[in-house]
């Protein structure tokens, strides 16, 4: 069994190398970071959650985000960090209302 997942990883090594994985920025943070399915499956449901609720506030007409923003840091993998996640995310189109709204929140916080 170790010599299948030896093959494996060596694969995807080299597909890696044929790809543009710089186009690919969080796909490239799961693999780097080696998150499994059932962590990446658990950073999507937390991810859609966030998301909802995001449109739903924004529905109500509020302007304030942290909460979300603090929830998502919360339940964040400790495999990844969280600024180096959101960039990744927006780089790659996930979630952009959000995570332009996360981006906004960080820039403010630097200020």
């Amino acid at each position: 069994m170790k010599n299948e997942a030896e093959t494996t990883a060596f694969h995807l090594h080299l597909l890696s190398k044929i790809m543009n994985m710089e186009a690919y920025p969080f796909t490239k943070l799961i693999i780097e970071c080696d998150i499994t399915e059932q962590e990446y499956n658990e950073l999507i449901r937390l991810l859609d959650y966030l998301d909802e609720q995001f449109k739903r506030q924004t529905k109500e007409g509020l302007l304030d985000f942290s909460s979300l923003l603090i929830h998502f840091a919360g339940m964040l993998h400790e495999k990844l960090e969280l600024h180096q996640t959101i960039f990744a995310l927006k780089e790659e189109g996930y979630y952009p209302s959000l995570m332009n709204a996360f981006l906004a929140i960080i820039e403010h916080i630097k200020d």
